[in-house]
């Protein structure tokens, strides 16, 4: 039982950090807390795991050109591309959205690395994009026929892609320095990939508000989170931990609503629905084919 409050801690915390980066939207620079979020987690960061880091040395060199394009899409593409969305869709559409990660990982790994999808997992799919053409059509999906899909909302979900992509390489490369130290590197790399964008930023200047989502982002969704996600991992398995990702939408619409005042429509309900009853089914289990029984 107090196991399960490690997954649980996590997502609630990431709904937090989505919510976050809405608020951001009116006080920092999309550039600016794009780049603060992993230099404050590398700042944390650096006192535990510099040294350790430069004893491996030797194995980051030879991982170094892996480490980049995983520090790129999870940590540089990903999380920007959603502090950009912020400025134009709602955080509860955000939430909802991202809810497609393991249907994402799903469509990247059956088009690049030719991997099956099973009947019951493509109805899942399918159930899901219905759901996603629902929400951003705010309840008419004829309305992306005909005015086009929100921009924000294509950034969300291109963003997720870039995650689902970052997490099945994540997995087929294994680099060999450890959950933290793999963390820490690909944290380093971040920061300086994201040196060019932020000096693109109006203003780099940190106001007095922006502090505590500075705080949500960098330290408890870069650092706590990710602890908490591996540490269920490892007391319950990545199948058990993985269904508890299905709370993001409702977690983030929660928030949206108790801290922002965003209004939960009836499409909200009836997209994120689909969407997660697409998830729910592609991840299920096929149950196995009975033995014919003898006369």
């Amino acid at each position: 039982m107090m196991a399960t409050l490690f997954p649980l801690l996590a997502v609630l915390i990431w709904s937090a950090n989505t919510v976050a980066s809405k608020a951001a939207a009116t006080v920092f620079d999309p550039a600016a807390i794009s780049l603060y979020r992993w230099l404050l987690a590398f700042l944390v960061m650096t006192p535990l795991f510099a040294r350790p880091l430069w004893r491996e040395r030797a194995q980051l060199r030879r991982h170094l050109p892996q480490l980049a394009v995983l520090s790129l899409l999870g940590m540089v593409a990903s999380q920007s591309l959603a502090y950009y969305a912020a400025h134009l869709t709602t955080a509860t559409n955000m939430g909802v959205i991202t809810a497609l990660i393991p249907l994402s990982g799903l469509l990247l790994g059956a088009v690049f690395f030719r991997q099956s999808i099973s009947a019951q997992a493509a109805a899942g799919v399918a159930l899901s994009l219905g759901g996603v053409c629902y929400l951003m059509g705010a309840g008419n999906p004829l309305f992306l026929l005909q005015q086009g899909v929100n921009i924000g909302d294509a950034m969300v979900l291109l963003g997720g892609f870039a995650y689902a992509l970052y997490s099945i390489l994540y997995k087929r490369w294994s680099p060999p320095l450890g959950q933290w130290l793999n963390l820490y590197a690909q944290v380093l790399l971040a920061v300086l990939m994201l040196l060019p964008l932020a000096a693109t930023a109006d203003s780099l200047a940190i106001p007095l508000a922006g502090v505590p989502v500075l705080l949500v982002a960098g330290i408890g969704s870069s650092i706590l989170a990710a602890y908490l996600w591996m540490l269920s991992i490892q007391r319950i398995g990545s199948e058990r931990t993985a269904i508890f990702m299905n709370l993001l939408p409702l977690f983030t619409a929660l928030l949206a609503s108790a801290m922002l005042g965003e209004t939960i429509h009836a499409y909200h309900w009836v997209g994120g629905g689909l969407i997660l009853a697409g998830v729910s089914l592609s991840q299920r289990k096929p149950l196995p084919a009975r033995a014919p029984q003898a006369a």
